[in-house]
Parts: structure tokens; sequence; C-alpha cells
């Protein structure tokens, strides 16, 4: 199962080969030292607010849930997910106590239905085989509350052919065309309403809403 063992592994610059620490520093280095800055805009597009459950899919070293931690405060809960184990340990030991992180991968969720707030996921969905990427969306659906927030975020496809190989070869096995195009589309068929995009910097993202009512929101389809 190729997305089984790559989902949501790689994170920013290619980090196969590499200890989450050299990792975290090669992301400073990547995003000009501007990484807490654009994920900060990330978190506030995601609509975290205080006491909330917050759920990342593919998680990494931790940085996403690092920066919304302090938002939700300790009242609120911010779980990770991630297949690489190394990384899951990494984000651990380097996140406040309300962070738990558990290896799982993002289109079998192990976790009850309308159990979280806020679904977020950043450098995640491009690393999915397409195949796989609906059933991730389904899941992050499944387990948002009625009313619950997703927010995705992924490398913008640059306009020019050559520049997105380069971007591609950068972040691995990476299918880079059109991905926001396709993820819209199929957010809108797992069932996610009120949709907006957004860029910062390098990353463009999706912002949507889980229903009240699933069943008025696919009549609408």
């Amino acid at each position: 199962m190729q997305s089984g063992t790559e989902t949501a592994r790689r994170r920013g610059p290619r980090s196969e080969g590499i200890s989450p620490r050299a990792y975290e520093a090669l992301s400073e280095v990547w995003y000009f030292g501007q990484r807490a800055r654009i994920w900060d805009r990330l978190v506030v597009s995601s609509g975290a607010r205080p006491g909330q459950r917050v759920l990342e899919l593919g998680c990494g070293t931790g940085y996403f849930a690092r920066r919304i931690a302090p938002v939700v405060g300790p009242s609120g809960v911010v779980v990770g997910i991630d297949p690489s184990l190394p990384s899951l340990a990494y984000a651990a030991a380097h996140s406040p106590p309300h962070c738990t992180f558990y290896p799982a991968q993002a289109q079998n969720l192990p976790f009850a239905d309308a159990s979280f707030d806020v679904v977020a996921s950043s450098l995640t969905f491009h690393h999915i085989a397409p195949d796989h990427r609906l059933v991730a969306i389904r899941e992050a659906l499944r387990v948002l509350r009625p009313g619950g927030r997703a927010c995705i975020a992924d490398v913008c496809p640059p306009r020019i052919r050559l520049l997105e190989r380069v971007v591609s070869a950068a972040h691995g096995r990476a299918e880079m065309h059109d991905i926001f195009d396709r993820l819209r589309a199929m957010m809108a068929e797992a069932g996610f309403t009120t949709m907006a995009t957004g860029r910062v910097s390098r990353l463009c993202y999706i912002t949507a809403e889980r229903p009240h009512d699933l069943t008025a929101a696919f009549a609408d389809v």
C-alpha cells in the first residue's frame, strides 16, 4: 500500500533520510525564516479557538500542532497523526502536554465520529495517492462535529511547468498539477460546504465546514 507509508510523511522540503531535528532546521531555511509567520496565518484560517479539539493530519514533527496549541490553550486538545514513528517521537518531545500524537493514516483515522472541532493539514495531501485522497477527506468530515471546520494547506503549484517539476522534486513524490482544483471538488463531493481558498507565501489553502445536516448538503449537490 503505497499511500500507507507515504501519507503525510514528508513535510515541506524532502525529509526522507534526515533526522526530524535536521528537518526542522532545513524547514526554517526553506521558508527563509518566515515559517512561524506562515503557519500562524494557517492557524488563523483554521478558525481554531480556545478549548477546542483539533486534529492535524500528517503532523510530521508536530510544527503545525505546536503553532495551534497556544490558541486552543490548556483547556483544548491538539491531536496529531502520522505514520513516521521518529517524527512522532520528536513531536511528542517538543510539544506542550495538551498535544498528543498517534501513528495513523489520514485515510483510516482511529477516532470516533464527530470528535473534533477542527481538522487541519499542511503539506500532506500531495503525497497521498490520488485514489486515496477522497477517502482521507471523507474521514476528515466523519470525525468533525457538525459545524466543524477543515483547513487543508499545500504547496501552490507553479504556473510554469519547469518550476512545477523543481518544486515536485523538492517535495518528494509530489503530484502538484491542479491539486487544489481537485481537492476542492473532492471536498464538495464529500459533503463539505462554505469553502474558501487563500494563499500565504508558497502555500495555498482551502477552508470548509461540515454542515449540520449532511443530508441537505448532498441534496444541494
